[in-house]
């Protein structure tokens, strides 16, 4: 096993959707230092191109292709899919995150979660005087003030759909060359889902489903797909919603890359539609 661990990714191309997003800092110069034939990196944002740029090497850079695309749209998609060299790993990050109170959620806005990003008010939860996150988060139960604008990212368009998209059109050019590896980042909340997450744990946990729906569609392959169920992530934008709190059992963007790589390399071969916890010390 150690053989095949030191070369992980090695030779590859690895198409990574979010790779310039918080959780994209800590994963990105991880995969990088796998060594992969090329990173394709799409993204819509520039100045989180450049917050990327400034973590990583010459080196590094040399490695990386960044491509503009909206990837709540099929076309963009494919054609990101189709001007790769090959596609021999998906590691496929983005995701978002909505919070309210099942009864308080206006049905119009758990509609809207099936459309296109976007950030609106919910007056109807903003009623409630704080928004609390499953228990599992302790203290961080208490952190979104809801007397300030609502904000909800539409939960199943950016969770459940785009990554359809994106793992359809992967898959297609996986089984072209008769390989691939899929790695999908899901949440703690797709199986144990919490109060007032009830679009974001649904999207999760058909994004578990999707992941193995095509574990199952690939047997006898040389294509493997799983996901991983993070907890609470370590990133910038966590701190700033949570300044309060005491991140130490967060669970690390770097500490979760290499359990990523790991599912995409060859030593995880035998690993189809596993959902594996990274839970960190919460």
């Amino acid at each position: 096993m150690s053989n095949k661990l030191s070369s992980i990714l090695k030779d590859n191309h690895v198409l990574l959707t979010g790779g310039t997003g918080g959780l994209g800092l800590g994963v990105t110069p991880t995969v990088l230092a796998h060594k992969p034939a090329s990173v394709t990196i799409p993204y819509t944002n520039a100045r989180n191109v450049e917050r990327l740029k400034s973590v990583l090497s010459v080196t590094d850079l040399d490695s990386i292709r960044f491509v503009t695309a909206n990837l709540t749209d099929e076309s963009p998609v494919e054609n990101l899919v189709n001007e790769m060299e090959q596609v021999d790993v998906l590691i496929h990050l983005v995701g978002g995150f909505s919070i309210g109170k099942t009864h308080e959620y206006p049905y119009e806005k758990w509609k809207a979660d099936l459309g296109p990003f976007q950030i609106i008010k919910c007056p109807a939860v903003a009623t409630s005087r704080r928004a609390k996150a499953p228990k599992y988060l302790g203290r961080r139960q208490n952190i979104f003030n809801t007397a300030l604008a609502f904000i909800t990212w539409r939960s199943l368009e950016l969770n459940l759909a785009l990554a359809f998209l994106v793992l359809k059109h992967s898959l297609r050019r996986m089984l072209e060359h008769g390989y691939g590896r899929i790695v999908t980042v899901g949440s703690r909340g797709a199986v144990q889902p919490g109060g007032k997450l009830a679009a974001y744990c649904a999207a999760k946990a058909g994004l578990v489903a999707l992941t193995q729906a095509i574990a199952d569609e690939t047997k006898g392959t040389n294509i493997t797909a799983n996901i991983v169920l993070p907890s609470v992530i370590d990133t910038p934008s966590n701190r700033d919603a949570m300044n309060t709190e005491n991140a130490s059992g967060w669970v690390k963007p770097d500490s979760l890359a290499q359990v990523i790589c790991f599912l995409a390399s060859e030593a995880a071969v035998d690993m189809r539609g596993a959902v594996v916890p990274v839970y960190g010390n919460i």
